[in-house]
């Protein structure tokens, strides 16, 4: 479908992560002159820094796991001594050579991005961006900042991202106290990672380096990992932690943080203290939104900085939109490119569908993976919706007693009354991918019967999703009673 205008459109975008890439591209697509002003590189920060070097080095983890459970499965690596007898060896890695395989993953994809900008043609202004006033964005673009470019628009984008939190009593140095952005400066693994935050950054670090072979302490400030996520996949995934070795302190709040010579000391609220080789803080991230002219081009903001948006990524001002973890709105890298999106095809007069929080498939890159989509039992629970949860342990699927899975399930949620879809959570390997048909199932508003009729090939993981369906059959001849 293409949209025609009376005169060219022009649309200027802030921030060249997911959602101004996918801004960028929407706007090409529709005709419009495209501007894109982007500081360290397009993809920004999510696959410079965080996401695509993130989600490698887990994969890498994963892979050295998949090597050292080999033996459960009948697969057995040895090597000969001497006298011939079989060694067992050791699994090694180089953390220097997986650091810097990540960064040019990163920086191929960022490379890859901008071909893509480029080929469709975008302009591409590298520097730092600021708006002026509603219609324009001033880019300091030379290296002591002097030399300035000025673009007008009728439309701006501003998706500019967020960096991560840094407390005053634990300030990272690069080299022991470290953001997510600094940990690929380690040139091996480090004896023993303190890992202050159980959130999904915290998390999915812990165990990535845990299943890499570092000692981990995991030090969380609530009762267990996870907060806020279903409570079931918490709950296996602390197991799991706890399995590998790792150390989960729960209820434990850090107060400082110190480096002392070739280590550091976490100090906890309560007094104890925990000593390791590094620390990491993931306690959350700040939107990078100040300095750039907002509250000056009279944008709504919150008291924390973050760009009031509505469900089409509009901001207070009626040309400027917004996108990505800079805004009010869910932080996930597939929730900014889906504003990106929707931002330009509000503002260029195409086809727009709001973005709904219920429809929002998200994942952690743990082992096993977390994902989750729409309404969830504590949902159900607090009373916010009428819903009916089934939970089915993936132990007592076949395919993953092949693979040898222990652990995980399939748990779905769905209407009382009419036995439609309404949530879902995977907990397994590649629940990422796992979870797409429930995310269908909940964006088409199927019924547990519907979704159970879908033939899921025999063995596989999948399975397991009709499975639950079928054994939800109950709600949907409930339904048909009332009706």
């Amino acid at each position: 479908m293409s949209v025609s205008f009376e005169r060219t459109q022009s649309v200027a975008i802030l921030g060249g992560g997911p959602g101004g890439y996918e801004a960028a591209i929407a706007a090409a697509q529709l005709g419009a002159e495209v501007t894109l002003v982007e500081r360290a590189g397009v993809g920004g920060s999510a696959v410079i820094t965080d996401v695509v070097p993130s989600k490698s080095l887990i994969a890498t983890a994963d892979a050295a796991v998949a090597i050292a459970g080999a033996s459960e499965l009948g697969v057995q690596l040895f090597a000969k001594g001497k006298d011939g007898k079989p060694l067992t060896p050791e699994i090694a890695i180089n953390l220097a050579a997986v650091n810097r395989r990540l960064l040019s993953l990163a920086r191929q994809q960022s490379d890859d991005m901008r071909a893509s900008l480029v080929e469709m043609g975008v302009r591409i202004i590298s520097g730092h961006g600021r708006l002026e006033g509603e219609n324009a964005v001033v880019v300091s673009t030379g290296p002591d900042g002097t030399d300035f470019d000025r673009v007008e628009a009728d439309t701006l984008v501003v998706s500019v991202g967020a960096s991560p939190r840094e407390l005053p009593s634990a300030r990272p140095d690069g080299e022991r106290i470290l953001t997510w952005t600094q940990l690929y400066d380690m040139k091996a693994l480090p004896e023993h990672l303190i890992v202050v935050g159980s959130g999904v950054t915290g998390a999915e670090f812990a165990g990535a380096y845990m299943n890499l072979g570092a000692k981990v302490t995991l030090i969380s400030s609530r009762d267990q990992v996870l907060p806020g996520e279903d409570a079931d996949a918490a709950a296996v995934l602390e197991k799991v932690f706890k399995r590998g070795g790792m150390t989960v302190l729960s209820k434990s709040r850090a107060a400082k943080v110190e480096r002392i010579g070739d280590g550091v000391v976490v100090t906890l609220s309560d007094g104890r203290s925990v000593e390791g080789s590094h620390c990491l803080m993931a306690v959350g991230s700040i939107p990078n939104t100040r300095g750039i002219g907002l509250e000056e081009a009279g944008i709504q903001m919150t008291d924390a900085g973050h760009i009031q948006v509505n469900r089409v990524a509009r901001t207070s001002v009626p040309n400027i939109y917004a996108a990505g973890d800079c805004t009010t709105f869910v932080p996930l890298a597939s929730v900014a490119s889906m504003q990106g999106r929707t931002a330009v095809f509000h503002a260029l007069g195409d086809v727009v569908i709001p973005l709904e929080r219920g429809r929002i498939t998200s994942n952690i890159f743990t082992a096993p993976e977390i994902a989750t989509v729409g309404w969830q039992e504590h949902d159900v629970v607090a009373g916010e919706i009428n819903g009916v949860v089934h939970k089915l342990p993936l132990a007592a699927n076949p395919r993953a007693k092949m693979m040898g899975v222990k652990d995980g399930f399939v748990k779905l949620i769905a209407h009382q009354s009419s036995g439609t879809v309404i949530g879902g959570v995977i907990v397994a390997p590649r629940a990422s991918e796992l979870i797409y048909p429930i995310a269908i199932a909940v964006e088409r508003r199927l019924t547990v019967d519907q979704l159970s009729r879908v033939f899921a090939v025999y063995p596989s993981l999948t399975g397991s999703i009709t499975d639950a369906a079928r054994a939800m059959h109950i709600v949907d001849r409930t339904a048909v009673a009332d009706a």
